[in-house]
């Protein structure tokens, strides 16, 4: 870094991730120009497109993100696809520096027999497609009765409630009118939900469980023989206050007399269930799965008795994947970007000197936003330190902000900026407060195109999906 000019730095995805980093670095005490980039013509990640929609509270996390680029010292560049549009060789001769921020987008594999069946989805791409994400398919083939979810983490909780909710009733969220129209239409009874441990070991939180007894019409139905405790699910309780207010949530479902379930739809929560197979010969009719026993320390081996369950429809939630970076080194059995602490390590092992990870790129998909703070802060001080021992320099003479935007420029790239957002945002606003029938406090734009004109103030056709 030379003494005449900020020390110029590149951020890539506009996530909690990539947001909190960029705040980090700019309270750093070094005097830094920071550029945050984003695949999408909207920012906040997962905030936005991987949250269900009728989560608000959680969703409140996109005011603390939008208050600090709203400050105007972290520019958005959004619309710009790195690997695509530009080139990580691009960016480094722009900036002194770059931070890949670009989280998990895919599902995690579920290596099991028929697995590919038609009627067999990854529960990111159901995600992404309820809550509008503009590069999925805005169609949806909800055509069964009896689904199944595997996986007991709160994204399988999410999907498992949005497929059983009644469209009605998520009306008053930010829901795009065509995901609204399906689920309308969807003959869904059942839903199961499975899970190869016992009530101590899934990864719900309290929250999101209790939510789940409180959807309209739908009855939660837990069985007594899935409830199986061992030394270690007794110390996993003693130990985190968390557990325990999951299991004694689902402990009182237990409770509950089943004559009192007269809903219109059920979810089933299977625990000591680990799925084998997914049956069926053109498509899925059915899920097998391996009755479990603990074995003390709170792991669990198989029984050697199998349990069929007719279904015709199955969503894999078993965990988020990353996606390599063109340009980049990637570990492909864990997803993420090899790394020590943040610092990129390339295929020879050493360091790629000004370059850096942070977010589920970095550690892979664990943790909630408290762990992406401190990952971030990880990561920065490293990059504070790599700046001060003068080790971080751009590749060209061309350095900053002004230099990208005129390259991008160039190429044609329709680039979105922060203003642009207050634009959609505001047109979003717009479009739940005309809506009729309901009070919406917004109705997403899904169409990137639309996006892109609304954001850059350019003249559109409307199309919304």
């Amino acid at each position: 870094m030379t003494s005449s000019r900020p020390l110029s730095v590149a951020l890539v995805g506009a996530g909690p991730a990539g947001i909190y980093a960029a705040d980090i670095l700019s309270k750093s005490g070094l005097e830094v120009s920071i550029d945050l980039f984003e695949r999408l013509p909207a920012p906040f990640g997962l905030v936005r497109y991987g949250v269900a929609p009728d989560h608000p509270r959680i969703k409140q996390i996109i005011v603390a993100l939008y208050k600090i680029l709203q400050r105007g010292d972290i520019r958005l560049v959004g619309n710009v696809d790195v690997g695509k549009d530009v080139s990580l060789a691009d960016l480094q001769r722009h900036y002194d520096a770059v931070i890949f921020s670009t989280g998990s987008d895919r599902d995690a594999p579920l290596n099991i027999p028929g697995i590919e069946l038609p009627g067999s989805y990854g529960a990111a791409d159901f995600v992404s497609w309820y809550d509008g994400h503009p590069d999925v398919p805005r169609t949806w083939p909800l055509e069964a009765r009896e689904v199944a979810v595997l996986g007991v983490g709160n994204v399988a909780l999410d999907v498992a409630r949005i497929l059983a909710k009644h469209a009605r009733d998520l009306m008053v969220t930010e829901i795009p009118e065509n995901v609204a129209q399906a689920l309308s239409a969807s003959p869904v009874t059942d839903v199961h939900v499975f899970g190869r441990r016992g009530p101590a070991q899934v990864k719900f939180t309290p929250l999101e469980l209790r939510e789940l007894g409180k959807v309209p019409d739908v009855d939660v139905v837990v069985y007594d023989e899935d409830f199986q405790f061992d030394e270690g699910s007794e110390e996993a309780i003693r130990s985190s206050n968390q557990t325990k207010q999951v299991v004694k949530t689902l402990m009182d479902w237990t409770l509950k007399d089943p004559a009192e379930r007269t809903a219109a739809r059920r979810i089933h929560l299977h625990f000591m269930h680990r799925p084998v197979e997914v049956l069926g010969s053109d498509r899925v009719e059915g899920v097998r799965t391996e009755r479990t026993e603990l074995t003390g320390d709170g792991s669990v081996r198989g029984t050697g008795e199998f349990v069929d369950t007719p279904v015709q429809a199955v969503y894999r939630a078993v965990g988020y994947f990353g996606s390599p970076v063109p340009g980049l080194p990637f570990d492909e059995r864990s997803g993420v970007i090899p790394n020590t602490e943040g610092r990129v390590l390339g295929d020879d092992g050493d360091y790629l000197t000004g370059v850096y990870a942070t977010g589920w790129i970095k550690r892979g998909p664990v943790g909630l936003i408290g762990s992406t703070k401190s990952d971030a802060q990880q990561t920065i001080a490293h990059l504070v330190e790599d700046a001060r021992a003068g080790l971080l320099r751009a590749h060209g003479d061309a350095v900053g902000h002004e230099a990208m935007l005129a390259e991008l420029d160039a190429a044609g790239v329709r680039y979105t900026t922060w203003e642009g957002w207050e634009l959609l945002d505001a047109f979003e606003q717009q479009l739940g407060q005309a809506y009729e029938g309901v009070e919406r406090e917004r109705v997403k734009v899904v169409e990137r195109e639309t996006m892109t004109a609304i954001s850059r103030g350019e003249e559109h056709d409307g199309r919304l999906l």
